[in-house]
């Protein structure tokens, strides 16, 4: 699908007036989204796959963004991108939270994680091992609770 679908997608009843689509509401949400997010797209109507790993992120955040949710939750989400795209979807997230929203992110990278998180719960063998705030955080005490429960049985 296009950007602009793949933006708008999961917020289509927005752009509807008697079962009709409001194509310039639609586009102008759509543009609003490509600037704020800074999607590097020639136009907002060539399929998503033929943009960059950071940018396809880029549009997915775009697409549950227009929902304004006050949860969003991340799975890895640098995974797979270059620094630079992972630095801008690092300042989208910081953006999102400072307007009170909260986001749960989930990474297997600790730098990441120390880096982005004012707590970290972390999980061994499938259970919650340990909770660490902010001023607490260490590489050694999230390792040795990241190996908690490996040797554990159940």
């Amino acid at each position: 699908m296009s950007v602009g679908k793949n933006i708008t997608l999961s917020s289509l009843k927005d752009f509807e007036k008697n079962f009709v689509l409001q194509k310039s509401s639609e586009e102008k949400v759509i543009e609003e989204q490509v600037k704020n997010l800074r999607i590097k797209v020639a136009r907002t109507t060539m399929p998503v796959k033929a943009l960059s790993g950071g940018n396809q992120q880029k549009v997915v955040l775009a697409k549950w963004m227009i929902t304004k949710p006050e949860v969003l939750i991340f799975d890895e989400p640098t995974r797979g991108i270059d620094v630079g795209a992972k630095a801008e979807i690092y300042k989208i997230m910081c953006e999102y939270a400072a307007q009170g929203n909260a986001i749960i992110m989930v990474s297997s990278e600790m730098p990441e994680a120390m880096g982005m998180s004012d707590r970290i719960i972390v999980l061994s063998n499938h259970k919650m091992s340990g909770e660490v705030a902010r001023d607490e955080f260490d590489e050694e005490k999230l390792a040795q609770l990241q190996f908690r429960f490996m040797n554990a049985t159940e």
